[in-house]
């Protein structure tokens, strides 16, 4: 992902393109797999955690990026491909491998229904999958 596509992103979603949080989305949009704060920080030596942490949390609150929780080492985070900084339409499951700890994105997996009794107001989902990856599998 180039500057000019993440300029541009950003200013879809309603976030001022500064040079950190171009740096965090281009971190974001290279990744093929969900990033921890740590993998982020060890990836981004430039910027400091504290930094980084606020440029995801702006970026969650203007649905640039997914937070997904239940894996082994915390939240991890991801780009959205949300169209607009209003509603979050990218919903997709995730496996996460307890063999190797690394968490996948099943984008062209259905999400299942989920009926919620009345009066609940659904907001987001994380749908987590565990178990082993292929990679892992075959090394056994």
């Amino acid at each position: 992902m180039d500057e000019a596509t993440c300029v541009k992103l950003l200013e879809e979603h309603g976030v001022k393109p500064t040079a950190n949080r171009i740096v965090v989305l281009k971190t974001l949009g290279t990744s093929m797999m969900p990033l921890s704060m740590a993998e982020m920080e060890h990836r981004i030596a430039t910027i400091d955690k504290s930094n980084i942490f606020r440029a995801l949390t702006l970026f969650r609150e203007h649905h640039l990026v997914h937070t997904i929780e239940g894996g082994s080492d915390g939240i991890r985070y991801e780009l959205c491909h949300s169209h607009d900084h209003q509603h979050d339409d990218d919903r997709h499951p995730h496996f996460h491998c307890e063999r190797c700890q690394q968490t996948y994105c099943l984008e062209h997996v259905e999400m299942p229904h989920i009926a919620l009794p009345p009066g609940f107001d659904l907001h987001t989902i994380d749908f987590i999958i565990k178990g082993t990856c292929p990679h892992c599998n075959k090394s056994e």
